[in-house]
């Protein structure tokens, strides 16, 4: 048996023993340990930590998402890994945050709105006596009707619009919710959502800090809900700079509730930007590109939204600008097999 120590961004630590050969996650899982997850399998990053002491090697033959750069410095999936030794890993949420244990809720079509070329507005609403809390960010599991696969989600909404929730989906050729949502959804019809899931989430305990948001395409989603919620929070609002993109000028959408929150905001600042054909207003170039010198302050909180290619890149830029490491937070799309 080894002793794994997990030490939470709000200074609490949890310790349980994993047996040899034994999973991590399944043992943490076991002592009820509050740990961020969902699909125990390597597929995603939720249940990422950063190896602090000790060895915590891979399972064999396992494989997961995180790039080998990645395992170089530290970062494991406690899904797939097992404990070589006594060792401790630094988690970057709070233990309350890893409390939430995610359920399965059934939610009525409201509506299913065009809104770019390529993506639909999804709105729905919880059936009576059911509901959800997420933090914003955080992601939603949605059963594909008639099917039985699941396609993961971000609501662009907040939770105080419970029961009512809204998802920003892109549209793609083939794509087993995009074909359910474009050709068959209708209102009144009956959903299963299950969440909710991941460590993208805004740090309520850094809202005071400047923050920076750059969305790819859907991207947008979870960054409206953070939006909102700092909206909706008490006292000063800090300084925000949302720079977002999608290729074309056809595939933006959401601008005119950009434009409204710039209204009720007046700290936010945002840069509309396009890869081709840039109309009045808007940068040319993607959202990484817009970043310049000026916009990070030593304590900025980013967040990242959108393709891997993406996030490597203002990741990078933003570092290279000035800001902390351990203040970049970021959800990367994966695709759906």
């Amino acid at each position: 048996m080894h002793q794994v120590t997990l030490n939470y961004a709000d200074g609490v630590s949890h310790s349980f023993e994993v047996a040899s050969g034994e999973l991590i996650l399944d043992a943490a899982i076991a002592a009820e340990v509050p740990l961020l997850y969902q699909c125990q399998s390597g597929s995603c990053s939720s249940c990422a930590a950063q190896l602090s002491s000790g060895d915590a090697p891979v399972r064999a033959g396992v494989s997961s998402t995180l790039l080998a750069s990645e395992v170089a410095t530290g970062t494991r999936l406690l899904c797939v890994c097992e404990a070589g030794s006594d060792c401790s890993f630094e988690l970057p949420y709070t233990s309350e945050a890893g409390s939430g244990a995610a359920h399965a809720v059934h939610a009525f079509i409201d509506s299913v709105e065009q809104i770019a070329s390529n993506a639909v507005r999804l709105t729905v609403e919880l059936a009576e006596g059911e509901w959800m809390e997420f933090r914003p960010g955080q992601f939603m599991q949605i059963e594909v009707p008639g099917l039985g696969v699941l396609r993961s989600y971000s609501p662009s909404s907040v939770g105080t619009d419970v029961p009512k929730m809204e998802f920003l989906i892109r549209i793609l050729p083939e794509g087993a919710m995009s074909s359910f949502l474009s050709k068959d959804a209708a209102p009144d019809q009956v959903l299963k959502l299950r969440g909710p899931y991941g460590s993208f989430f805004l740090r309520e305990e850094k809202k005071r800090a400047p923050h920076i948001f750059v969305a790819g395409g859907t991207g947008l989603a979870p960054i409206l809900s953070m939006i909102d919620t700092l909206r909706q929070s008490g006292g000063r609002k800090p300084p925000m700079l949302l720079s977002f993109g999608c290729a074309t000028p056809d595939a933006l959408f959401c601008l005119d509730d950009i434009e409204l929150r710039k209204q009720w905001l007046p700290t936010l600042e945002t840069r509309i930007c396009v890869d081709r054909d840039p109309q009045e207003g808007m940068h040319h170039g993607n959202p990484v590109s817009a970043l310049r010198e000026g916009d990070v302050k030593p304590d900025t909180v980013a967040y990242l939204c959108g393709p891997q290619v993406m996030i490597d890149a203002a990741t990078k830029r933003l570092i290279e600008l000035g800001a902390d490491p351990a203040n970049i937070y970021s959800e990367k799309f994966t695709p759906s097999n």
